[in-house]
C-alpha cells in the first residue's frame, strides 16, 4: 500500500501523512471495537450494524464495504501491475498505449489486462477454499514483514536528515514547477491532508480482523484488542517505510511506480535492491489476498440475508464457499482494475470507506445515548408511552433548555433523551460539514482573516459545540460492555470531523462515481430488499408474538436481549467455511 501513497504524492512530509493516519485510522478503530463489544459474536461491521441499529443502516454500511474490498482488491492489483511493469521497462503500459489506448478523462489511459488475470487467479484460489487461501497468505505475510525489517534498517543506515530540510533553491529546475516549497512539508498543511485522504485505506483492513475472528474464545475483549494492535503495528510499518524513504534521497526525485528499488539503487546497494524487489512483489500479493479475502463474506451475508441476491448466498457442497459471490467480486474487481487507474482506484475506496466508519461513528453515539427499552421499531409508539401532548412543552423555551442540557440530572435515558441525541448528532453532521467546506474552500480568506470567512467558521465551531455538550448532557446508557470509548463524546465526534473533512477534500468526480455506485446500491435495496428481507419477514412474527405478549402482561424484552436474539439469527445463518474454521 505504501508504494501506491508513494505514486501518488511522492514528497518529504510522507511521513507526517502516517502520523496523521494513525489518528484517524485510531479514532475510527476504537469506535468500531466499542461496535465489536456490543456483539456477544465476531462478525464484520456489516453484522455489528444490522444487529445493533438495523436492516437499512446495514446495508449502507454493508454496500460501502463491498466497495471499499472491490476496489482495494482493484488498486492493489493494478499497483502489482505497475511495479511489475516497471521493473520490466514498461513494456506493458507502452504496448498497451499503442494498441488499445482510452482516450476518456475519467477512465485509465489504456487496458490493464494483468491485473485482471492476476485477480481472477486469485478468486479461483478464493473458490477452493479458506485453507488453501491461508497458507498462501501466511508465506506472503511472512516475506513482508520480513521485507519491511529490511528496508526499515537498511534505509536508516544510508539516511540524511538533509533530504527533509531541502530549500526551494536546491530544488533542480527541472522538477521546480511540481516540488512545491521545498523544507519538511514542500506542499503545506493542505497537502498534508489531500495525502491523507487519499492514503487513508492503508488503515481500513482490520475488519478483516472481524471477519475472520469466529474462532476466537471471546471476540467481545480480543477483537477491541486485536484491532488497536493491528493499527500500531501498521503505523509503525508505514512511518518508518516512508521516513527511511524520503531520508534516503530527495523528495522530488522518488519514483513514482516502483520507489524502493528505485532509492536503493542511487544510493548504491543493488543487492538490497532485489531483495526489496522480491519482497515488494510479495506485500503486494499479500495486500491483493487481504483485500479479497473478506469481499464474498460479505456478499453472501447481504445475500443471506435477501438485501442481495439470493443467489451469492449459495455454498458450493465441495469447498464449502460461496463460489458465485468469490467469482462475481472477482469479476467486479477485474472490471475496475482494468478500467481505472491507480488513482481514481483509491479515491473512490477512500470515500466509501470514509462514509463507512463515520456512520459508525455515529451509531456508537446514537447506541450510547439510546433507551435500553425496545425500540419503536419493536413495539407501536403508544406502547412506550409517546403522547401527542408531550408537543405543548416546546412551547416553554425554559423547559426546553432544561430538556436539552438534562437540567433534572436524569441518570437513565430515555425515548425523549434518545431523539434529543438523535437530532443533535443529525445537527452537528450537518454543521460538520458546512465548517469544513469553509475551511476547504475559503481558506484563503480565513489566511488573509476576511470577515465573512471568519464570521462563518466562529458561527459553525461555537454551534457544533453546543451540539457536543447537548449531547454529553444526555443520560448513558447503562449496558455493560468488555471496551468502550473513551471520551464520549468527544472522540466518535472527532472521527465523524476527520472523516468528513477528508471526504470533501477529495475531487468531484470521485463524488460522483461513488454517487453512482450509491444510487446502484439504493436501486437494488428498494426494489429487491425490501421484498425479500429476512429482517422484514422476521420482524412481522416478532409483532405479532410480542402484542400479544404485552395483552398476557408479560415483561419486555430489554435491548441487551433483543440484540443477543438478532446475534442468534445471524449466527445460525452461516456456512462453516465463512464463519467457522477460519485462520487467516
Amino acid at each position: 500500500m505504501h508504494f501506491c501513497a508513494t505514486r501518488l504524492f511522492t514528497c518529504v512530509y510522507m511521513c507526517v501523512w502516517y502520523q496523521t493516519l494513525p489518528t484517524t485510522g485510531y479514532l475510527k478503530g476504537i469506535c468500531y471495537a466499542e461496535f465489536a463489544a456490543r456483539v456477544p459474536r465476531a462478525g464484520s461491521a456489516y453484522i455489528y450494524s444490522y444487529v445493533c441499529v438495523g436492516e437499512f443502516v446495514a446495508f449502507v454500511i454493508g454496500w460501502n464495504l463491498v466497495l471499499e474490498y472491490v476496489i482495494g482488491t482493484a488498486s492493489v492489483a493494478r499497483g502489482l501491475s505497475s511495479y511489475i511493469d516497471k521493473l520490466a521497462g514498461n513494456i506493458m503500459q507502452n504496448k498497451m498505449r499503442e494498441i488499445m489506448p482510452i482516450n476518456i478523462d475519467f477512465l485509465s489511459q489504456y487496458p490493464d489486462f494483468f491485473s485482471f488475470a492476476v485477480i481472477m487467479v486469485l478468486a479461483g484460489i478464493l473458490s477452493s477454499g479458506v485453507k488453501e487461501s491461508t497458507f498462501l497468505n501466511n508465506i506472503f505475510t511472512g516475506v513482508n514483514l520480513l521485507t519491511v525489517s529490511i528496508v526499515i534498517i537498511a534505509g536508516s543506515l544510508k539516511s540524511d536528515v538533509h533530504n527533509w530540510a531541502i530549500s526551494k533553491s536546491e530544488i533542480p529546475q527541472a522538477v521546480a514547477s511540481r516540488a512545491g516549497e521545498g523544507g519538511f512539508m514542500p506542499f503545506g498543511l493542505s497537502g498534508i491532508m489531500a495525502g491523507a485522504a487519499k492514503c487513508f485505506y492503508g488503515f481500513v483492513g482490520f475488519d478483516c480482523v472481524a471477519t475472520t475472528g469466529e474462532e476466537a474464545k471471546n471476540p467481545q475483549k480480543s477483537i477491541p484488542i486485536a484491532i488497536v494492535i493491528s493499527l500500531i503495528i501498521i503505523f509503525f510499518s508505514y512511518f518508518g517505510i516512508s521516513t527511511v524513504l524520503t531520508m534516503m534521497w530527495p523528495y522530488y526525485d522518488q519514483d513514482e511506480n516502483a520507489p524502493l528499488p528505485h532509492v536503493f539503487t542511487k544510493v548504491g546497494w543493488p543487492a538490497i535492491m532485489w531483495i526489496v524487489t522480491v519482497g515488494a512483489v510479495f506485500a503486494l500479493c499479500t495486500s491483493l489476498l487481504g483485500a479479497m479475502f473478506p469481499l464474498p463474506r460479505i456478499l453472501y451475508a447481504m445475500a443471506n440475508d435477501g438485501l442481495l441476491f439470493r443467489c451469492l448466498a449459495r455454498i458450493n457442497p465441495r469447498t464449502k464457499t460461496p463460489v458465485l459471490a468469490t467469482l462475481l467480486s472477482g469479476l467486479l474487481a477485474g472490471i475496475m482494475a482494468t478500467i481505472f487507474d491507480l488513482q481514481q482506484l483509491i479515491d473512490m475506496m477512500s470515500i466509501g470507506t470514509l462514509l463507512a466508519y463515520t456512520i459508525v461513528a455515529i451509531c456508537v453515539l446514537i447506541l450510547r445515548y439510546e433507551d435500553p427499552s425496545p425500540s419503536s421499531f419493536d413495539y407501536p409508539s403508544h406502547e412506550q408511552g409517546i403522547h401527542s401532548g408531550n408537543a405543548g412543552i416546546i412551547g416553554s423555551v425554559l423547559h426546553l433548555m432544561k430538556l436539552l442540557f438534562n437540567l433534572s440530572m436524569i441518570k437513565y435515558p430515555s425515548l425523549l433523551s434518545s431523539s434529543i441525541t438523535k437530532w443533535s448528532i443529525v445537527l452537528f453532521s450537518i454543521l460538520t460539514i458546512g465548517f469544513c467546506s469553509v475551511i476547504i474552500y475559503g481558506g484563503s480568506a480565513l489566511k488573509d482573516l476576511k470577515l465573512w470567512a471568519v464570521i462563518l467558521a466562529v458561527v459553525f465551531v461555537f454551534l457544533m459545540l453546543v451540539m457536543l455538550f447537548i449531547i454529553g448532557r444526555q443520560p448513558n446508557s447503562s449496558v455493560k460492555l468488555s471496551f468502550k470509548v473513551p471520551l464520549v463524546p468527544i472522540v466518535p465526534a472527532l472521527s465523524v470531523f476527520i472523516n468528513l473533512y477528508l471526504m470533501l477534500v477529495l475531487d468531484v468526480y470521485t463524488w460522483i462515481r461513488f454517487g453512482v455506485w450509491l444510487a446502484i446500491g439504493f436501486l437494488i435495496y428498494v426494489f429487491y430488499g425490501l421484498k425479500n428481507s429476512e429482517e422484514d419477514k422476521l420482524s412481522k412474527e416478532k409483532k405479532e408474538s410480542r402484542l400479544h405478549t404485552l395483552e398476557d402482561g408479560s415483561a419486555r424484552e430489554t435491548r441487551g436481549e433483543a440484540v443477543q436474539a438478532k446475534c442468534n439469527y445471524k449466527s445460525s445463518s452461516g456456512p462453516p467455511d465463512i464463519h467457522q474454521n477460519t485462520k487467516l
